[in-house]
């Protein structure tokens, strides 16, 4: 039997919603957590047992329900279409780079989407055993469908498939949730009455589709971070880039009206957004990494950012980028920090104040109540 661990930390977010906790003492046994109390109750007698976070906050292991860990965030064209023509050995190791970038920014939960063919599609699932990151795929564990276009497609947003042949899929999918891309009030409207599990992005899609997912429990993954990346690149039309985090530059011409677009654009989905808080949707937090310009793992601080832009509280967005995800993919191993859950959690220096921007620097990253042994703060580059 594992020795009790016990983790002193100077607060922490469990993914309840529940307020911030000061000065907490987490007991850790066999990877569970069995008791959380004040770190007053702290013994001399711990000793070796004992990890000092009190200068940290720890937060629940973070969920990206939109990814594809088969694609580049490469904002060139070459890059980006030689990914199509990989190897099957460069392939996988494109996919474990980007499952080293999450694991670096503690997303250790992820959709993946990558390829989606279907409800036929299948794809390995399962956990990473070297990040021990949580992978759900598209085909193989869950349903993706794109009824509209992505909101950063050219052309608009039309249905790619008929609403007879959407409901046939829906009909036909068993016990799998199924996820559905649309956008405006018609797509996501019929997206609904066809019994999808959850809508994907929902630009422009009006009040009246917001009840309805209310009324029944239907997830929205408002995808903020697309239109956002759309923004940041409006003002230039290169394809030759220079990347600055999640910002980029190019040179060339600016699409007329692009800029405008996509500033109303983004103000919609920050207005829809903070109106399903309001009116109790359930929301999760998917960053479409692997999109152009989105980065995988880093691109969910960006959103989480964007979801306090929409009034949701730290606690509040902190739930939406974990516990949600977690339990409609069927994960587990992830979720709130309390009694009897695993001990998977990330530790990030400072207080809660200075979050969630700190999540892009972590102290530490702890799986099943001990380090992670694929985590480094300061990894040692390579020449």
């Amino acid at each position: 039997m594992d020795e009790t661990r016990y983790i002193v930390t100077g607060g922490l977010i469990d993914g309840s919603t529940a307020e911030v906790r000061r000065d907490v003492l987490l007991a850790v046994r066999e990877g569970v957590i069995a008791a959380i109390g004040p770190a007053s109750d702290l013994s001399p007698s711990y000793g070796a047992t004992l990890f000092d976070y009190s200068h940290c906050t720890i937060i629940p292991a973070l969920v990206d329900c939109s990814v594809s860990l088969a694609s580049s965030p490469s904002v060139t064209d070459e890059t980006r279409l030689s990914a199509g023509t990989a190897t099957p050995s460069h392939a996988a190791a494109r996919r474990e780079r980007h499952l080293s970038f999450c694991h670096a920014h503690g997303v250790l939960g992820v959709a993946d989407d990558t390829d989606i063919a279907g409800p036929a599609a299948t794809r390995p699932p399962g956990t990473m055993p070297e990040h021990g990151i949580v992978v759900r795929s598209a085909g193989a564990d869950f349903i993706k469908i794109s009824y509209s276009k992505n909101i950063e497609d050219a052309g608009g947003t039309p249905a790619r498939l008929g609403h007879a042949e959407l409901c046939r899929i829906l009909a036909q999918k068993g016990a799998k949730k199924a996820v559905v891309v649309a956008n405006g009030p018609r797509q996501v409207a019929e997206a609904l009455a066809a019994g999808c599990d959850a809508i994907e992005q929902g630009y422009g899609m009006g009040e009246e589709n917001l009840r309805e997912m209310a009324a029944r429990k239907v997830l929205w993954i408002p995808s903020l971070l697309r239109a956002k990346n759309g923004l940041d690149g409006a003002s230039t039309g290169g394809t030759v880039c220079c990347r600055f985090s999640q910002r980029y530059l190019a040179p060339g011409k600016p699409l007329p009206g692009a800029e405008a677009f996509w500033k109303e654009t983004l103000a919609g989905q920050i207005a829809l957004l903070r109106l399903a808080r309001t009116l109790g949707v359930t929301t999760a937090t998917g960053t479409g990494a692997g999109s152009t310009g989105i980065l995988h793992g880093e691109g969910m601080v960006e959103e989480m950012k964007l979801f306090i832009k929409a009034g949701y509280s730290l606690p509040e967005t902190i739930r939406c980028a974990s516990a949600n995800g977690a339990d409609f993919f069927g994960m587990p191993e992830l979720g709130p920090l309390t009694v009897g859950q695993r001990a998977t959690f990330l530790i990030a220096r400072g207080t809660a104040q200075q979050l969630p921007r700190k999540l892009s620097y972590l102290e530490g990253i702890h799986i099943d109540g001990a380090p992670s042994r694929a985590y480094r703060k300061n990894p040692v580059k390579s020449r």
